[in-house]
């Protein structure tokens, strides 16, 4: 069989949550299917560590498809010409979208629909080309896989898709993300936090993932607990970043806080695996991987009560209302004056993570491929 896929996102040193999904289910199905040959659909000049085994064969299709004019281009006037160049059988996209001028059977990975629960946090084209878009791409798509039980509901009462067509294929997490011993530990916080203990954030800077709400409430936290605790964002500046970018420069305490920007899988396993804590406040999303980065680290974790989190999540984390700081910073109080509940969290989090591999992803996402062409 011949498979297309869609890898525009596979980029060096840009990989996060889609990136990290496709890098990892790929990686594995290309090596343990050598009998297929498999086409790499990239966007612009891809880097060779992308090509994973000798039934890979890259292919850039122009144009760089950033922009919700050059998405349309891409996946309706490209894409459907290549497909029939290379006799494709099967389309796999990884990222939402796909075309809808196509006859191949297509299977897409939806990973969440924050655009339909909030709009207000993106930018106006791309946000109207989702809207419109999306629902008639899960409707024209063969199998759909999401990544949670409540992405496969969100998208069935969303888009009126049968839950029979949906597929649930979790995120894991990368082997480097393990428990650290005290002495690396202790590299970690001198490396970054000035020898003290810290919270963590990893993720994009947008709106979604609630950054303002999370520097209110360690300011809270600070004020009512004295304590050279610090905090550490990682992540890259996304979209709508000025509140984000005003609040850090004014808000007391800021010099507690330290900005540490994106980082590599190596770098960040150390960072997340070195904390006292995560808090993870998002106010929406497909599945969280970096809750589950932490648990396999032996990092508890401070999340939120909405959409997948609490699924991720189970009994190893604290949850939180992502929309009340005073609720983010109780937790973090909670979580650094009691060490028996500390500690349980951790032990729970040993059985949590058993849940979540990125085999099975493989394995999972393979198997919702194949009910695309069965007759």
């Amino acid at each position: 069989m011949r498979i297309a896929v869609n890898t525009r996102l596979l980029l060096k040193g840009k990989l996060e949550g889609i990136g990290w999904f496709t890098y990892q289910t790929l990686e594995r199905m290309v090596r343990q299917h050598p009998e297929h040959e498999f086409f790499f659909f990239f966007d612009r000049p891809y880097d060779p560590q992308f090509v994973f085994a000798p039934n890979v064969t890259p292919v850039v299709v122009h144009p760089q498809a950033r922009h919700p004019i050059l998405f349309y281009i891409w996946f309706e006037w490209s894409l459907p010409l290549l497909l029939r160049k290379y006799k494709i059988d099967l389309f796999l996209s990884t990222d939402g979208y796909m075309s809808l001028s196509t006859k191949v059977p297509t299977c897409l990975a939806i990973h969440d629909l924050a655009f339909e629960h909030y709009p207000e946090h993106f930018v106006m084209s791309h946000k109207l080309y989702w809207r419109h878009y999306s629902p008639l791409f899960a409707k024209k798509a063969r199998r759909i896989a999401t990544v949670s039980t409540f992405s496969k509901e969100d998208i069935s009462t969303h888009y009126g898709i049968s839950p029979e067509q949906i597929d649930v294929v979790y995120n894991g997490a990368h082997d480097e993300y393990k428990p650290l011993n005290i002495d690396e530990r202790k590299a970690v916080q001198e490396k970054y936090a000035d020898g003290c203990e810290y919270f963590v954030f990893a993720g994009a800077l947008h709106p979604r993932k609630n950054i303002v709400n999370l520097l209110k409430a360690f300011v809270i936290f600070k004020k009512r607990q004295p304590t050279n605790m610090k905090l550490l964002i990682v992540g890259r500046p996304a979209w709508k970043y000025e509140e984000v970018d005003e609040m850090k420069q004014t808000m007391p305490y800021r010099k507690e806080v330290k900005w540490v920007g994106y980082m590599n899988v190596d770098e960040l396993s150390k960072v997340i695996g070195g904390a006292y804590a995560l808090v993870y406040a998002s106010l929406f999303e497909g599945f969280g991987i970096p809750i589950l980065e932490a648990m396999q680290c032996n990092v508890p974790a401070i999340v939120s009560n909405t959409s997948s989190m609490p699924e991720v999540a189970g009994d190893a984390a604290l949850l939180v209302d992502p929309t009340s700081p005073d609720d983010i910073a109780n937790k973090m109080h909670q979580i650094y004056k009691d060490e028996a509940l500390r500690a349980k969290l951790i032990e729970n989090a040993k059985e949590q993570v058993k849940k979540f591999n990125w085999q099975s992803s493989a394995d999972k996402l393979w198997d919702c491929m194949m009910r695309c062409v069965k007759p």
